[in-house]
């Protein structure tokens, strides 16, 4: 059984709001999910008291509506060498669609980007995580792949030293 849903699927599905509220055996579902996707179908059905086939049904149509959006291994960016996280505030030259769309399309391909959200309340438009190897990874990143995109005309740097927790179970 595929449980991936297509990337054009999922899109549209984003958007829905939910036909229905989600009930308990859903969110108990979402909640083994999202602290071991790995957990098969059977051992899933045991916890929330389902046989497989009801349970793989709520699953895909989980993934379906948009809630379950993909499944990862969460990794240590410090063992794969990456030992610098970076904030970076972004300021835009102009606030057209246009030139949002140019930006997020160019920042979604540097490998080194691991968040990017448009945020209100201070100067700049977006804030970014990077992760880097060192200072010189940094300073290339900086002036020769983000300072480059066209528009950005601004860049505020915040270096984290040290990461007091981080979770995606919602």
């Amino acid at each position: 059984m595929k449980t991936d849903l297509s990337v054009q699927t999922r899109e549209k599905s984003l958007d829905k709001p939910l036909d229905k509220p989600l009930d308990k055996v859903d969110k108990q579902l979402l909640a083994l999910l999202q602290q071991d996707a790995r957990l098969s179908i059977t051992e899933m059905a045991e916890h929330v008291n389902l046989s497989p086939t009801p349970c793989a049904r709520r699953i895909k149509q989980l993934e379906e509506q948009g809630v379950i959006t993909g499944y990862h291994a969460h990794t240590n960016a410090q063992k794969l060498g990456y030992s610098l996280a970076i904030f970076i505030a972004v300021g835009m030259d102009k606030h057209t669609a246009e030139r949002f769309e140019q930006f997020e399309q160019q920042i979604q391909s540097f490998e080194e980007v691991v968040s990017c959200s448009i945020v209100t309340g201070r100067s700049e438009d977006y804030l970014i995580k990077v992760v880097v190897r060192d200072m010189a990874h940094y300073e290339e990143f900086l002036l020769h792949r983000l300072n480059r995109i066209e528009g950005v005309s601004q860049v505020h740097t915040s270096f984290e030293l040290r990461e007091v927790f981080s979770r995606s179970v919602v």
